[in-house]
């Protein structure tokens, strides 16, 4: 039976990248949603206009807003379906970019309840990360104590304290 670990793992994976490519694909295309797709298209406009360095750099916010929906789509692909490091790698690039939107969100100076949805999934990505790279928990020694001829049961923990050992 999987661990209480990999199965929180695996669920918070696979939410993460449905939602991800759900978003990429509403930056990218109107087909889901027009009027979310045309919210986004205003809403980039505003986040290169606040930014006058990326206009100086050639960076329309069309491309602005399908890059990020470019690589919002495949990092939620990686996370829903490859297994491994890969998802690792995808949950920081996406880790990147939320804090990224947020810069932008707090730039043009909009309510939280437009960029609210970012900081939760920005909160989720953190801890999916940070449970994904804690080390997987050994299970005890078992080890034979040979007490006056006699042999009892020994459990050592994985790292025990200096001169501490606990018997049962």
């Amino acid at each position: 039976m999987a661990s209480p670990r990999t199965i929180t793992i695996i669920a918070l994976s696979v939410a993460l990248g449905l939602f991800f490519v759900f978003m990429g694909t509403i930056k990218l295309t109107p087909r889901l949603s027009r009027d979310a797709y045309n919210e986004m298209k205003r809403a980039y406009k505003s986040y290169v206009r606040a930014l006058p360095m990326l206009k100086k750099m050639g960076v329309s916010s069309i491309l602005l807003r399908k890059s990020i929906g470019a690589l919002e789509v495949a990092c939620g692909i990686v996370m829903t379906l490859v297994p491994g490091r890969p998802k690792d790698v995808a949950n920081f690039l996406l880790l990147l970019l939320v804090l990224a939107v947020l810069f932008f969100h707090q730039l043009v100076g909009d309510p939280l309840k437009r960029y609210a949805h970012a900081l939760v999934f920005g909160i989720l990505l953190t801890c999916r990360l940070l449970i994904a790279r804690q080390p997987e928990e050994q299970p005890p020694e078992k080890r034979i104590l040979s007490v006056n001829g006699d042999e009892q049961p020994l459990i050592c923990e994985a790292a025990p304290e200096k001169g501490k050992m606990k018997v049962s």
